[in-house]
């Protein structure tokens, strides 16, 4: 019995003590993070000017340098055609054409483009005079929701560009093949863009009508 009641006051004399350990050492990790309030200010935000062409017409902004170009089209400008979904390159939702080249806004930094033209869905036409490839979309019902739209469309006017110049993607085999926008030509191409809905084979047929091919 004395064995046992020993035994079983040594446990709740640890049980106090370890308690009591973790009680001071978390008051003493509190006090040791604490910073002065005049220690903490935070340092000003790194502004700078930024210009660059945006649907013809030229603009000029005062941005936080971290700032991407999806943030500064859509933020500053309020161009919200361009959509963001992923924020990552992942969904291609946010493409645009930057000095004619596609790109994904979401990836880069407005300042890296001083100077450059910037195209977005807004820019490529209007409700009363489309681009082909806006009313191609609309003809052949490229869309359900629509939010990977704009992206698709500036996409597929990207992609049909580096056709013309001849650039190779990782399925070209012969580029004096014709039609070069074979079904896997294309999909590989615009695999960087993503249509959560599943309307492919119909953005497939919108494409195919503009570029005179047979995909």
């Amino acid at each position: 019995m004395e064995t046992s009641d020993s035994l079983t006051i040594s446990r709740r004399d640890l049980l106090i003590v370890g308690a009591a350990s973790g009680a001071a050492a978390t008051a003493i990790s509190s006090h040791a993070q604490a910073v002065p309030a005049s220690v903490s200010a935070t340092a000003p935000v790194p502004v700078t000017k930024v210009s660059f062409e945006v649907n013809g017409q030229a603009r000029m902004m005062q941005l936080d340098t971290r700032t991407t170009l999806l943030d500064a089209l859509r933020e500053t400008l309020h161009l919200t055609g361009t959509k963001k979904g992923c924020d990552h390159g992942q969904c291609g939702a946010c493409t645009v054409l930057l000095d004619g080249r596609r790109i994904k806004a979401c990836l880069t930094l407005a300042v890296m483009h001083e100077g450059a033209s910037v195209t977005t869905v807004e820019g490529l036409g209007t409700p009363q005079r489309m681009h082909p490839m806006q009313a191609a979309f609309v003809k052949h019902d490229g869309y359900q929701c629509g939010y990977c739209t704009p992206g698709q469309i500036c996409s597929a006017i990207g992609m049909l560009e580096e056709i013309r110049r001849g650039v190779p993607s990782h399925v070209t085999a012969d580029l004096t093949v014709r039609p070069l926008l074979s079904a896997s030509e294309l999909q590989e191409r615009m695999s960087g863009n993503i249509c959560r809905c599943g309307a492919y084979s119909n953005i497939v047929d919108a494409i195919t009508e503009v570029s005179g091919g047979q995909a």
